[in-house]
């Protein structure tokens, strides 16, 4: 008697099977990273804000920003983090302004920049019930870009954060690249710059948007980059000059996120 022969599978077959499988299995990972970003953030939240409580202050609790939650959630999305140009950075206070991709970007920069920093951030944060408490909590600057009024105030506040010695980062693209090219730079918080008279740091950053896309929560294992260019100062400029601030500012993070790019291992 012949020996039966089993039927092929159809190699297209197998491949739509192991997609299906593979797609699947990401789905169940990035479940899994949300439940502990979520159950982390909430973690650190509670404990700076009983820190912010007993100390008065947001010194200690914006350290842990940096050294506890921003490293935990880089672990969790599987982010590599590596800094350039940490020898650019002049002594505080300063305003960085970055190129914005992902929301990982914040956490990305609470690592790569030193402890202590004030991000400008979209009021509707604000609204968002126990974040909200803690961005404000922690002497963050909300701005709501479609209030004229309320936009100059925050310009307002930041320039008096930065007086009294504190820096602040700012994203003025004012959202998130959805096809990962840099933006125009609006020019607000540029003011708070010149009327503090403190240097504007470019800062680019580079592969958050492939790590962590602007929609949705598809993370994926990747190196996030990022490189701080040489301070522009601002001394002897006025508001009249902001526009041209800005655009040189967008100029510098352009070259820095091109010579990042080109860095990258093809």
């Amino acid at each position: 008697m012949s020996p039966a022969v089993l039927p092929s599978v159809p190699a297209e077959s197998s491949s739509h099977a192991q997609g299906v499988l593979a797609r699947w299995s990401w789905i169940a990972l990035n479940a899994v990273q949300l439940v502990f970003t979520l159950g982390w953030s909430v973690g650190c939240i509670t404990l700076a804000m009983l820190v912010r409580l007993l100390t008065r202050s947001t010194r200690l609790p914006l350290a842990m920003a940096r050294g506890l939650w921003a490293p935990g959630l880089l672990l969790g999305a599987g982010a590599r983090l590596s800094v350039q140009g940490v020898e650019s950075l002049p002594s505080p206070p300063c305003l960085f302004v970055a190129n914005h991709e992902s929301i990982i970007d914040i956490p990305a920069l609470f690592r790569a920049l030193p402890a202590g920093q004030h991000f400008i951030v979209k009021r509707e944060l604000g609204k968002v019930p126990f974040l909200g408490w803690y961005i404000s909590a922690m002497g963050m600057i909300f701005v709501d870009r479609g209030a004229r009024a309320e936009a100059l105030e925050s310009v307002r506040r930041a320039a008096t954060l930065v007086r009294a010695g504190g820096s602040v980062v700012s994203f003025p693209e004012g959202t998130r690249s959805r096809d990962g090219r840099i933006g125009p730079f609006k020019s607000g918080p540029f003011i708070a710059a010149i009327e503090a008279g403190v240097p504007v740091v470019p800062v680019a950053i580079a592969g958050a948007g492939a790590v962590l896309p602007p929609s949705g929560f598809r993370v994926r294992p990747g190196a996030i980059r990022i490189a701080i260019g040489a301070p522009i100062p601002t001394a002897g400029l006025s508001k009249a000059d902001r526009g041209r601030l800005a655009q040189q500012t967008r100029a510098a993070v352009l070259e820095l996120r091109g010579r990042l790019e080109a860095e990258t291992p093809a």
